[in-house]
């Protein structure tokens, strides 16, 4: 589903909403979410899954079109840990 299909989505279910007030709240969550990882906080939607920033230390590597060995320098990447309900909902 894109961002797009979503909006689309929340509009349908909640028609007394306008879908650019829909866009706006959508685009703000995300906006919101972006940030707080940003600044290295971690974020925790019930029932849905958990964000946070982790820290991958520097590792050596290969150049796949050369074969040589290049040192990758550490970094901090987004994770998102699914919550348990949705778990179980996407298992079913």
């Amino acid at each position: 589903m894109t961002k797009a299909e979503l909006i689309e989505s929340i509009s349908a279910q909640y028609t007394d909403l306008v879908d650019s007030q829909v866009e706006i709240v959508v685009n703000t969550i995300f906006q919101s979410i972006k940030e707080a990882l940003a600044n290295g906080e971690g974020i925790e939607i019930r029932g849905f899954g958990s964000f946070r920033v982790r820290h991958r230390e520097m590792r050596e590597g290969r150049n796949p079109k050369t074969g040589e060995h290049v040192l990758v320098p550490s970094k901090k990447v987004p994770f998102f840990k699914a919550g348990k309900e949705l778990k179980v909902l996407v298992d079913y």
